[in-house]
């Protein structure tokens, strides 16, 4: 039977799914009745300075985006850092942990970018017995005034700067959390690293406008006729969270830097995908807010049963493997030609294939054969673009052939090699090379 333990730099959790710092792990009652439903670890909603603590609107905080169905693809959250007295917030992590010292508690923490303000409150963070920090570079509103957030994350220089003083003042495990708004994660995440971050921890939210009230001509949520931008996550993130992971993953200067991955994660496989492209570890936010706590279970049982499937007896057996598979597109084997084939026992007749490819790919479906409606592919146009596959609502009713090696490409003439060839050597490439390079 598969094992979830997960060891992430020494933090220890019965398994892999923490919830991220966010309004459902603001406070005891919520971070308990998360951890009575199974959830491996929290990462307590980000930690201010003593003294007074920060604003929040008191209207609405979300803007949302709707799938057709009215499934929830994303927020927009302008909610900033606890609103909460930080003395109260030790306490409880304090005695949370107490209660619970099988599962992971990470205490979030942002404050102004001044060596002082940190050497303060990272002793006081460390006597609760939390098991590790999270280093809050992400915000993209309301935060920069104060030298905290994205301001801070979008500057890698920064980013080191504070991560030295963490691993300076503190014993606790470092997790520098990456903003992406960013135009290359990759330099954050190296300063963190050569800093001494033990770990990083992506996405924070991607800064947003969702939507606009048509009526009101303000974006959404509006307070008073007014809105603003805010952190857009939920299932609509994932795919730039991803690629961000595995950008991270595969990078020279952080490799085997450890990684938590957030953004837009669902369900079990949502997880795994994470964990394949080099993340130990997932953290959870919108899904909890959207369907409770109690989706982890869900997420626990899915992920070992897979595990169980695939024969993966721990984590460690499938972290990282889909990481080496990654590369850039000149590498990719210009000599893999594949054809779109439509089960004509499946297919349904409704035409999206034919009209997807007709209006804007290219052109290689009938609608007609022998005066009767039939989408069939046509080889001699059909570029293997696999557009077809992704709008078919009919399963498998369209899958993507490999031509095999001596075949004949019947849109281009050309004979199937076999062979592996990119771009680094291809005659169009006014850079090519005479010795063609290795997919990484």
């Amino acid at each position: 039977m598969a094992d979830l333990r997960n060891n992430f730099v020494g933090i220890k959790s019965p398994n892999p799914f923490w919830l991220a710092s966010a309004p459902p792990t603001d406070k005891e009652y919520n971070v308990e009745r998360a951890f009575k439903a199974g959830w491996g670890g929290v990462v307590w909603k980000t930690l201010g300075e003593e003294g007074p603590p920060v604003v929040n609107v008191n209207g609405p905080r979300y803007g949302a985006i709707w799938a057709g169905d009215r499934r929830l693809m994303g927020f927009n959250n302008i909610e900033l850092i606890t609103d909460r007295d930080l003395q109260r917030n030790l306490r409880e992590i304090k005695a949370v942990k107490m209660r619970w010292p099988d599962r992971a508690v990470v205490a979030s923490i942002m404050v102004p970018c001044e060596e002082d303000a940190w050497k303060a409150i990272l002793p006081l963070v460390e006597k609760t017995g939390a098991d590790g920090i999270e280093l809050n570079f992400g915000c993209p509103h309301g935060m920069s005034e104060r030298g905290m957030g994205a301001a801070v994350g979008q500057v890698p220089e920064y980013v080191a700067m504070v991560v030295r003083w963490c691993k300076q003042f503190s014993r606790m495990p470092v997790i520098t959390k990456l903003t992406p708004n960013v135009t290359d994660i990759r330099r954050p995440a190296r300063a963190a690293h050569e800093a001494g971050t033990d770990a990083v921890s992506l996405i924070n939210t991607i800064n947003s406008i969702t939507n606009v009230d048509l009526d009101l001509m303000a974006p959404m949520p509006t307070i008073d006729g007014k809105g603003t931008h805010g952190g857009y996550c939920g299932p609509a993130a994932k795919p730039i969270a991803l690629h961000m992971v595995a950008e991270i993953a595969r990078d020279p200067q952080t490799l085997g830097l450890p990684i938590s991955g957030i953004g837009g994660i669902t369900t079990w496989r949502d997880a795994a995908e994470f964990m394949a492209l080099g993340a130990g570890n997932v953290q959870v936010c919108t899904a909890a807010m959207v369907y409770g706590f109690k989706i982890v279970e869900e997420m626990i049982s899915g992920l070992g049963n897979w595990m169980d499937e695939k024969g993966y007896r721990t984590l460690d057996d499938f972290v990282g493997k889909a990481s080496r598979n990654v590369t850039d597109w000149q590498f990719l084997n210009l000599e893999y030609i594949t054809k779109a084939r439509i089960d004509q026992d499946l297919c349904i007749k409704c035409g999206r294939c034919h009209i997807a490819c007709e209006d804007t790919s290219h052109q290689a479906i009938m609608k007609e054969k022998d005066g009767v409606r039939h989408f069939e592919v046509m080889d001699n146009e059909c570029v293997g673009c696999n557009l077809c596959v992704n709008v078919c609502p009919v399963e498998d009713c369209i899958t993507m052939e490999q031509l095999p090696p001596g075949s004949i490409d019947e849109r281009t003439g050309r004979v199937v090699t076999g062979t592996y060839a990119n771009w680094t050597t291809h005659p169009n490439n006014p850079m090519r090379k005479d010795v063609v390079e290795p997919a990484e």
